[in-house]
């Protein structure tokens, strides 16, 4: 069966799941309706273009509209949803056609010229209804009676942890782009190219724009791969190519895949080595996702295992249980194992215990962990553990107890390759977890 057959045998399933989810919000809240608003462009400060658009990401979740602002969907869980479609009157850009795809059977749809008549198309009296979306003075220019409640709020994010079988068929196909665009990033860095030549090839192989990227890739040469969040595609080459860190997605339908690999030029340096320790750390903890678990549970073990490896390379001299106690792991893996992954990268409902939103917070030492929620089927995550020579962090040490606890002369060795992450995207299911990278063969 094609994609396409299978995203409209399965996207049915996951309107009436979306429709039951919001039938019971309305009725426990009392309200009449919700209606979710794709967002507005943001104008540039002093300037007459906009930023590029992203949709509101509880709009994205009913339908596959990713790139159209003024869009808005009347729900109450009842009815066939209602889709004000924009569709200007316009020389100067593309008009959106006339919707056509899988997906449009489940709506009724009614084409908006101008965002200033939507008023005619809403419901007259919105005094029960919940606006739901970014652009809080539209709301308000429009009477609803309730904007953003944070009872639906807290309700929505909880559910959308978990996945139906068509945000599943999209999350492996964003993978499969992303797949083939890091494939493509290692020949670039294997082949001598910049940050940015490597940044292009990838770009050209998932067939995405910068913007059309589920977040900023991160393409880090050298010292480079230390920085968590490097962006900035330095256009010189290196005079030598030492390692090459890649974090970089793709996106379908509004569905992200967030993959990372780290790779050594020379395959017979120790760092080769360490990085094959860090792979086997991330397939240990993908092993680890089962219904029932901790996610908490796993990134302690998790700093176990980074402890064990530093203590193996020779990088500490205390021994793992010590390095770990100490909390001195935290100087080189700083950041949590992994997170939730759907319509955002970091996606939402991490830290719910229900879905009234009660907060479970992350351990007082972990304070960059992203989920704290026990791990359940038909929920997503990454896998990601790192290991790292900051040198901010490093020099946190220095005068400290722990200074003693490190060999500086093998950090010393180690720094010039900046760090380590491998990331992987794994959905968990009943009896089994679906590594959806691993299994389009990205080693």
């Amino acid at each position: 069966m094609s994609l396409t057959s299978q995203l409209a045998a399965t996207y049915p399933q996951h309107i009436a799941r979306l429709q039951q989810l919001s039938a019971e919000i309305l009725k426990t809240e009392r309200l009449d309706a919700m209606v979710i608003h794709s967002g507005q462009p943001i104008r540039q400060f002093l300037d007459d273009m906009d930023y590029p658009f992203k949709p509101n990401p509880q709009f994205k979740a009913w339908l596959p509209v990713v790139d159209n602002p003024h869009c808005w969907l009347l729900v109450d869980g009842e009815n066939k949803p209602k889709l004000i479609f924009y569709r200007p009157v316009d020389f100067w850009h593309k008009v959106p056609d006339e919707p056509a795809d899988f997906w449009t059977e489940q709506f009724d749809i009614v084409y908006l010229k101008s965002p200033a008549e939507v008023g005619q198309l809403l419901p007259y009296d919105r005094s029960n209804i919940a606006y739901m979306g970014e652009n809080v003075d539209v709301a308000k220019a429009l009477n609803f009676g309730h904007i953003n409640p944070v009872p639906v709020t807290n309700f929505i994010h909880y559910h959308r942890a978990y996945k139906t079988d068509y945000e599943k068929l999209c999350m492996r196909e964003a993978n499969r782009f992303a797949v083939k665009a890091h494939k493509a990033a290692s020949d670039a860095f294997y082949a001598g190219e910049s940050e940015y030549g490597i940044q292009q090839a990838y770009l050209a192989a998932c067939e995405h724009s910068e913007s059309e990227t589920p977040y900023g890739n991160i393409v880090a040469l050298n010292e480079n791969c230390a920085i968590l969040h490097y962006t900035h595609f330095l256009r010189t080459k290196p005079s030598q190519h030492n390692s090459f860190l890649i974090d970089a997605g793709a996106s379908f339908h509004g569905y992200a895949a967030d993959i990372t690999r780290t790779y050594a030029f020379d395959k017979a340096t120790e760092f080769n080595q360490l990085i094959k320790s860090v792979d086997r750390i991330t397939l240990a903890m993908v092993d680890g996702l089962k219904p029932g678990g901790s996610y908490v549970d796993l990134h302690l073990q998790t700093h176990q295992m980074i402890a064990e490896t530093l203590s193996q390379f020779n990088i500490i001299k205390v021994t793992p249980e010590q390095a770990v106690e100490s909390e001195l792991t935290r100087t080189f893996f700083p950041h949590g194992l992994g997170h939730h992954l759907g319509l955002q990268v970091h996606d939402v409902g991490g830290f719910m215990a229900d879905s009234r939103g009660t907060h479970i917070a992350s351990p007082e030492s972990h304070p960059f962990l992203r989920t704290t929620r026990g791990i359940e089927s038909d929920m997503v995550f990454t896998i990601e553990p790192g290991l790292y020579f900051i040198d901010s962090l490093l020099s946190d040490l220095k005068g400290t107890d722990k200074e003693a606890m490190v060999n500086w002369e093998k950090v010393a060795e180690f720094r010039p390759f900046g760090g380590i992450r491998i990331e992987d995207n794994i959905i968990v299911h009943r009896e089994r977890n679906e590594n959806m990278t691993r299994e389009l063969k990205l080693d």
